[in-house]
């Protein structure tokens, strides 16, 4: 799913029509027959003109970048107040194609962004051990192969799959022979090649990507305050958060408050109350260990994981260094072991020791309450398996810009941007959860739990779809689409039972011919692209 960022633009094209404290006439009837708009009581009670960011760091610069080139300074006074005694968790440093999106909106250019943050591209995820020991798959970018006669090229494939021939799904992704072959190149205009279709997104520092956006941001209007919060004020009446207090003694009024605070929530936690939902039940593994490593001598286009006897490691790779961290479940690993295990797993020299972080997956209760929206970690975490963690700041984003508010913080524009953000929330989980407890794993009991866990509901009956017929589907507007579904199941090795029936309405020859014909582009396209290492040197090298 991608955010219309140039729709939820026309937030700004049309402020004017909100300037006003406007009472109208008692509502009436138009004549019949013809559509009549019908007014309730007061238009608006006035334009938010304060916008306050509690916290930089990734989600605090992402917003005030976006609110600055969507709103503009016009519009609103968009103040960030960030302490540089605060650490930031700066982890999330890969990302997922719909990024694209966002960076456009912003008018990047995307040579001098991964330059800037010493980043690479990346392709998919590869998983290791997950399965089962010894297995691995990949989860790419883009579409396997290309959809026929109304059926999914999935399916065609298990047919073929099933009387044995192309067995293997990657060479029906370009995303996947690429990445394996450390190939990169943007997509170019090569009419129904695959070179067309090239679905890509970013590796980077997020400590340089945070001092990025600050740029953009600056420029574009938004101002920073340097200080350390020691007390927040609320408003006697409605209860909303009025401003905040700093150790200097600067006191910063607001109407619109984001919480942009990381883990702690000081506003929408601390402040307003407002619970934490906890899905360690679904999703166990509640701290990781960082430790970058010196690079690698090529840098290989996607991320890696690799799954632990208790959690799993990550494996990003920069320009600069290796981005490494190993994501774990305290019940059934200690923090020293864990340490252990990923100092004994690294690529290249430690750059550093290694740095515990504490977390609990799941979401607030609610991300918005009376005038204050939470983004990014102070609203919910979810590990980064699928890289996620960024997208869950870009989508919180544009739904606060495409439900805005007026001074009044309508209940029902909060009510719809937290349904959609807790939809969000879900579908992600019941994606991450699949890793886990689709596994022939039994090497120990942390495994154990996870095969035998109590899933969602909606997850179980994709499990039992798939195991049908081979079939998998997008639900709504969810992040992963089928592919992903598709991709995830079968590296998982979940069993199935049969291919769905129609994809016989191809012959066996037919299919045979075209998905030959189709692993062979792929094959050619690969094949042409330059090596990720030379495009970088080429286009956009630190």
């Amino acid at each position: 799913m991608v955010i219309p960022f140039d729709r939820v633009a026309q937030v700004r094209s049309s402020a004017s029509h909100a300037e006003a404290a406007t009472v109208l006439p008692k509502s009436r009837s138009g004549p019949k027959g013809f559509g009549f708009l019908r007014w309730r009581g007061v238009l608006t009670t006035g334009r938010v003109r304060s916008i306050v960011i509690v916290g930089g760091g990734t989600a605090g610069w992402m917003t005030a970048a976006a609110l600055a080139r969507v709103l503009g300074p016009d519009y609103a006074d968009i103040h960030l107040i960030e302490s540089d005694a605060i650490g930031t968790v700066g982890v999330g440093e890969a990302t997922i194609p719909q990024i694209n999106v966002f960076n456009r909106m912003l008018g990047i250019d995307e040579n001098d962004f991964v330059r800037r943050t010493k980043g690479s591209f990346k392709l998919g995820i590869e998983f290791v051990d997950w399965g089962g020991i010894g297995q691995r798959y990949f989860h790419p970018f883009g579409d396997y192969g290309i959809d026929m006669e109304g059926v999914s090229f999935h399916s065609y494939w298990m047919r073929m799959a099933k009387a044995g021939e192309f067995t293997d799904v990657n060479d029906f992704s370009l995303m996947a022979r690429a990445a394996y072959d450390g190939k990169f190149m943007r997509p170019i205009d090569a009419g129904n090649s695959p070179l067309s279709r090239i679905a890509y997104a970013f590796h980077f520092d997020a400590g340089l990507y945070a001092a990025y956006l600050r740029e953009l941001a600056e420029t574009a209007g938004a101002r920073r305050t340097e200080g350390r919060i020691v007390d927040i004020e609320r408003d006697g009446d409605s209860g909303h958060i009025a401003a905040a207090k700093l150790e200097s003694g600067e006191r910063i009024e607001g109407e619109l408050f984001i919480d942009c605070s990381g883990f702690r929530g000081l506003l929408i936690g601390e402040t307003l109350g407002v619970p934490y939902i906890d899905w360690r039940n679904f999703l166990p593994c509640d701290r990781a260990v960082a430790l970058p490593c010196e690079r690698l001598d090529s840098l290989p286009p996607y991320t890696r994981s690799t799954a632990h006897k208790a959690g799993w490691q990550w494996r990003i790779p920069l320009q600069h260094r290796i981005g490494n961290g190993h994501v774990y479940c305290s019940e059934y690993m200690s923090d020293d072991e864990a340490a252990a295990i990923l100092t004994d797993n690294l690529d290249g020299a430690p750059l550093g020791d290694p740095r515990v972080i504490r977390f609990t997956t799941g979401h607030r209760q609610r991300f918005w309450e009376g005038n204050c929206v939470s983004i990014g970690l102070s609203a919910g975490f979810m590990e980064p398996l699928e890289s996620t963690s960024i997208w869950m700041i870009q989508t919180g984003i544009a739904r606060l810009l495409s439900n805005f508010p007026d001074k009044s913080f309508a209940a029902a524009d909060r009510d719809r941007y937290n349904r959609l953000m807790v939809e969000e929330s879900e579908f992600i989980r019941d994606f991450l959860v699949l890793h886990y407890h689709a596994t022939t794993r039994d090497d120990s009991a942390f495994w154990d739990y996870c095969r035998n866990m109590p899933i969602p509901e909606r997850l179980a009956e994709k499990m039992r779809v798939f195991e049908n017929s081979g079939r998998t589907f997008r639900e709504h507007d969810e992040l992963f689409n089928d592919t992903s579904w598709f991709a995830v199941m079968l590296g998982q090795q979940l069993p199935v039972r049969a291919y769905d029936p129609v994809a016989d309405l191809l012959s066996f020859e037919e299919t045979h011919k075209r998905l030959a014909h189709i692993r062979d582009a792929v094959r050619n396209s690969a094949d042409y692209m330059p090596a990720h290492d030379a495009y970088i040197a080429e286009n956009c090298a630190a």
